[in-house]
């Protein structure tokens, strides 16, 4: 393995998930990881006070990975001691985009299974397993890490068994750790057993709850010299018992070690201009093309093709969080309302026969897509007019800044990451959505009439989508925020 460069001023991250796109993508993790430790990599020093990032990226092995890396990557063998016994295991070594990435295999870790399964025992002995190979390359002589970077509960362990091994002289004491929060609920339910036969033993930390001293998360999360959550108003939501999942008063115990860093955007992967699923591409100089998109649109779904109706879209999971039941209701409320909605999207079966049966009750105005299609969704996102998220809760949401960048302008609940990248209309001139306090079908009804009402007004909606589309969501300006607490921590 190379070693790393002895510059007193490279500060050296090893970034720890178990999926991260192009290698293996499940959901919005995958985005995070590969983009969020690139940025920080092309950081110039200027911008970080002479400091370089020099981070890298460590998954695990699965085939869809393994396939990726060529027959002529290296590949290197050590042993990993967990209480199952001494556990072979190999590291592959490769490089996407200039960036050095590692993919640990062993019998633990398989292949050809989904990332993520029904079952709590096996999943939680694959991640943990590949949290404790990822702490052992950690100290590889040669590396000398000074942050570890882990991510949701799968990584989770690693700040709690790398400040185990501080106390014992296992591990340097310089050595770092940062836990990200993407959606604190998951915590690593039903690994306990895995824990255990793994020979990690449960925290005794006092200040988290009994039932939380047996779940990586929260181990995690008391053990972390920082927790940074995926938006600033997300970071203090969980602080509250609404959101906080019964962590909130531990949460609140760590709050000088907790903060909000809100994610970023690939701009190249979703730029308008570039876009070839549209059938015009267009920018804030040429806004005025999209409404082809827009009835080319109307005809694919077969709606009356008119630019003057506006044209409503959910794009998302049909669950409760994403608010899906809330759309359903509050567009019963506006039936006398002139407008189109397209529901696109699969997940609870109950909301998606409710969705298919609002098509069959409106055939003239709704079309419900039960499925799964990154191809309509761009061109949903090029071609509507306003984007639905009622989210009860959001950490930080995607949708919205795609919206945004693409001139669909978002109508959302206050909430989480949706407060800190939408500015409600009327607030000032640089609105860019509408948000709505109380998550119930009727205040959403009235926010997507008062957006109906604003888009008569063309001069003002099309501030909105200027507003929008100029937002800087790179993850450029996420990159600085977290470089700062890797040379702060």
């Amino acid at each position: 393995m190379s070693e790393f460069s002895a510059d007193r001023k490279r500060i050296k991250c090893l970034f720890t998930a178990v999926e991260a796109d192009p290698l293996v993508k499940v959901g919005g993790l995958g985005d995070v990881a590969f983009s969020l430790p690139n940025a920080l990599r092309n950081l110039h020093p200027d911008e970080i006070g002479g400091h370089e990032i020099d981070v890298r990226l460590i998954l695990p092995c699965y085939s869809t990975a393994c396939h990726s890396v060529s027959e002529s990557s290296r590949k290197t063998h050590f042993d990993v001691m967990t209480g199952l016994g001494v556990i072979p295991t190999t590291i592959f070594m490769t490089e996407i985009k200039n960036m050095p990435v590692y993919l640990i295999s062993s019998d633990l870790i398989p292949q050809n299974t989904s990332v993520y399964t029904s079952d709590s025992y096996k999943d939680g002995l694959k991640f943990l397993f590949f949290s404790q190979a990822a702490l052992q390359l950690a100290i590889t002589p040669g590396w000398d890490m000074d942050v570890l970077h882990a991510n949701d509960w799968h990584t989770a362990i690693i700040p709690y068994l790398l400040k185990g091994g501080k106390r014992t002289g296992i591990y340097p004491k310089k050595m770092k750790s940062i836990l990200t929060i993407h959606n604190l609920p998951f915590m690593g339910a039903g690994t306990q057993t895995a824990l255990r036969d793994l020979g990690i033993p449960f925290s005794n930390d006092r200040k988290l709850p009994a039932w939380a001293r047996r779940l990586p998360l929260p181990m995690g999360l008391s053990a972390s010299d920082r927790i940074v959550a995926v938006s600033p108003s997300y970071a203090s939501e969980i602080q509250t018992p609404e959101y906080g999942n019964d962590l909130n008063d531990f949460l609140n115990s760590r709050s000088d070690r907790l903060s909000g860093i809100i994610n970023g955007l690939d701009t190249e992967l979703w730029d308008p201009s570039t876009d070839h699923e549209l059938n015009v591409q267009f920018s804030t100089q040429t806004l005025p093309d999209r409404h082809h998109n827009k009835t080319v649109l109307q005809k694919e779904l077969a709606l009356e093709e008119n630019s003057d109706i506006p044209l409503l879209a959910f794009i998302g999971r049909m669950d409760q969080q994403k608010g899906i039941d809330l759309i359903i209701d509050a567009l019963r409320l506006l039936t006398k309302q002139s407008w189109q909605a397209v529901l696109l999207g699969t997940g609870n079966t109950v909301l998606e026969k409710q969705a298919l049966q609002l098509q069959t009750d409106f055939p003239d105005k709704v079309r419900a897509i039960i499925k799964f299609d990154s191809h309509l969704s761009r061109r949903i996102y090029g071609g509507a007019d306003i984007l639905m998220m009622p989210s009860r809760y959001e950490p930080c949401g995607l949708a919205q800044m795609i919206a945004m960048r693409y001139g669909c302008v978002p109508l959302a609940h206050a909430t989480g990451g949706l407060i800190d990248t939408i500015t409600d209309y009327g607030q000032n001139i640089d609105a860019t959505g509408f948000l709505f306090e109380d998550c119930t079908a009727t205040e959403l009804a009235k926010t997507i009439k008062q957006a109906l009402n604003v888009y008569k007004i063309k001069p003002e909606w099309i501030k909105l989508q200027r507003n929008g589309m100029k937002k800087d969501f790179s993850w450029h300006q996420s990159a600085l925020s977290y470089a700062n607490l890797y040379i702060n921590i």
